[in-house]
């Protein structure tokens, strides 16, 4: 039997789990303040969904998808990204025809892609995005690409730089893939194979190539800017006015196109610049895309999106300590101890009183020395120890263990809730040297006023 996870999968628990809980949670807040409502496609989509949406010269489609064949023999995908699947949701549901427009969807979840495992990236990791579909005007592409900058500022990244560049509508497009091509034809011999692969397929996505001695082919090919209509141009300098009047900094990457072919008019990526100077690249990215509504069979409706891999912003949060003093304490409130199993359910019944009231509790109903049992409990935060033995259920009542100042007392069980209650709502206090002095303690008196 194989006891490892499988390569290319992390287990995520602990504290990790909490940060995964706390960076999801804070996404999907401030996305709800922007009108984004939670969408949920499955896991599994047919195999066209991503070849006809995300475009066969992409690198996903082409070497990283996880497809297989059912019982049935159909072609079967594990989601390699969630804009194909949430667009097949809005066709397949006709949200189009029933929801005002547009449509504002954000997601979270797992995702796969068959790539060599590195440091952050796996083959099945966790994406947050969002998608607005369904109107064209540009400010839908600000909002987006604010809305994504907001959220990274609240997760406490600092440094941030926005990459932005236009594709173009598809006039643009066909005159600027025709430059390339005839750029690139007496140079791509010379070339990786993926390149000389989207050469064929889609000579735009050579910009995106990582081979250093391609990068460098890739300085003196034509920009994009040179090839753009007239209505992108102005499309797109509006789109640039309306960052700097919210105050947000911007570089244009003429080389920046994106992984995906549905992509059109703006594309964008989040780059983080640690106060150390370290520089993590791209943690988010999105674009405008005008097609890929009409490719699920739907009308043709526009949008624009961005995702962020959970993984990669965890990592770099981590690195920054940007989870320093913000993860709520998971500390237990109440260990509570039966003397004997015998008193096992009378345990548990003061344990689902305090639940109730909002308290974290365990009880070790598999008993054990007592001395053990309160170590365990100091090594999970415990602030109280509760003890229910022969003497406690005959007079009905509790001995409790204050373990934050070695303090016990018995207390009638129906005064349970109003002891601990002023137990973790006491007023600490500060004052020094109370019984030296032989003075009344400052803290309470200023409580008394």
């Amino acid at each position: 039997m194989e006891s490892q996870n499988v390569k290319g999968t992390k287990d995520i628990f602990n504290k990790e789990a909490e940060m995964f809980e706390y960076v999801e949670t804070v996404m999907k807040s401030i996305a709800a303040t922007y009108g984004f409502k939670d969408m949920r496609p499955p896991l599994l989509e047919h195999s066209e969904v991503f070849s006809r949406a995300v475009g066969e010269s992409s690198d996903v489609v082409r070497k990283e998808m996880y497809t297989f064949l059912d019982k049935g023999g159909r072609s079967l995908t594990l989601r390699p990204e969630f804009t194909a699947g949430i667009m097949r949701l809005i066709v397949q549901n006709k949200l189009y025809a029933t929801e005002d427009l547009p449509i504002k969807a954000y997601y979270h979840g797992p995702v796969f892609r068959y790539e060599r495992p590195q440091l952050g990236r796996y083959r099945q990791f966790n994406q947050f995005g969002v998608e607005s579909v369904g109107v064209n005007s540009y400010f839908h592409d600000v909002e987006v690409i604010l809305l994504g900058y907001i959220t990274l500022l609240n997760l406490g990244f600092e440094g941030l730089k926005l990459k932005i560049n236009t594709l173009g509508d598809d006039e643009s497009r066909t005159n600027y893939k025709n430059a390339l091509k005839a750029f690139f034809e007496d140079k791509i011999a010379n070339m990786c194979e993926d390149c000389k692969q989207r050469y064929e397929i889609n000579p735009l996505r050579i910009l995106d190539c990582k081979v250093p001695a391609d990068q460098e082919i890739v300085k003196s090919a034509p920009k994009m800017r040179d090839y753009l209509s007239k209505e992108s141009q102005i499309r797109f300098n509006h789109v640039l006015q309306e960052l700097e009047q919210s105050g947000i900094e911007y570089e244009v990457d003429d080389t920046l196109v994106r992984g995906l072919d549905y992509y059109s008019e703006t594309v964008f990526e989040f780059h983080f610049v640690s106060d150390k100077g370290v520089n993590y690249g791209a943690i988010g990215a999105g674009g405008h895309y005008d097609k890929l509504v009409k490719e699920m069979g739907g009308p043709s409706l526009e949008g624009v999106g961005f995702s962020f891999g959970i993984e990669r912003v965890v990592s770099v949060m981590q690195d920054n300590n940007l989870f320093e003093g913000i993860l709520s304490d998971q500390s237990l409130d109440a260990y509570i101890i039966p003397m004997d199993p015998l008193y096992n359910t009378n345990a548990l019944d003061v344990a689902l009183a305090l639940r109730a009231n909002g308290y974290r509790v365990e009880v070790p109903y598999d008993g054990g020395k007592v001395a053990s049992l309160i170590k365990k409990a100091n090594r999970k935060g415990a602030r109280i120890a509760i003890f229910i033995g022969e003497e406690e259920i005959r007079s009905d009542s509790l001995s409790i263990k204050d373990l934050k100042f070695n303090k016990q007392e018995n207390i009638a069980l129906g005064d349970l809730l109003t002891y601990v209650d002023e137990i973790f709502n006491e007023h600490e206090c500060q004052c020094k040297n109370e019984e030296d002095k032989g003075e009344q303690c400052c803290c309470k008196q200023k409580d008394k006023e």
